[in-house]
């Protein structure tokens, strides 16, 4: 499975979140300075309400700019056995069911699934619960993360 080809299939999914998040706070900002939404009492918040929308969606829209960026330079290298995993990492679970998940261990604010071939695979950060939990471990490896009041417990069968 090729590394650049998952980092340009995030990089493109980011670009349409970004192209959304910023159609978003454009129409909320229009709507928030649009004439008949001038408030004509106390209780008339139309407006205030969708200023407050357009914050938001700009402040989105400027969080997936910065994870543009670190997903730009972000260059996946080989797995190294002796450093464990690591960010770039391409990693096969075993979960105590028996069910099979891959993981691209990257950048921060690319938590999302893409497809590659014919596999899923989930993209996580180094931040994440289960991306800490990985980091610098080795094929064989146990990892288990606590979620709520459940313990979920994975073996690394497999690292690229």
């Amino acid at each position: 499975m090729d590394k650049f080809l998952l980092r340009q299939q995030v990089l493109e999914r980011l670009a349409e979140d970004l192209r959304q998040a910023e159609e978003a706070a454009r129409t909320a900002h229009e709507t928030a300075t649009h004439e008949e939404n001038i408030a004509e009492n106390k209780y008339d918040t139309l407006g205030l309400e969708a200023a407050y929308l357009a914050t938001g969606q700009a402040r989105r829209a400027e969080a997936i700019r910065q994870a543009m960026a670190h997903w730009r330079q972000f260059r996946p290298l080989a797995y190294d056995a002796a450093k464990g995993i690591q960010l770039g990492a391409l990693v096969w679970l075993l979960d105590a069911d028996g069910g099979q998940q891959q993981l691209f261990l990257g950048p921060g604010g690319g938590s999302m699934t893409v497809v590659s071939g014919d596999h899923t695979v989930q993209v996580i950060s180094a931040d994440a619960p289960l991306g800490k939990a990985l980091l610098g471990r080795c094929e064989g490896d146990e990892v288990s993360i606590q979620r709520a009041p459940v313990r979920r417990q994975f073996e690394v069968l497999r690292v690229h």
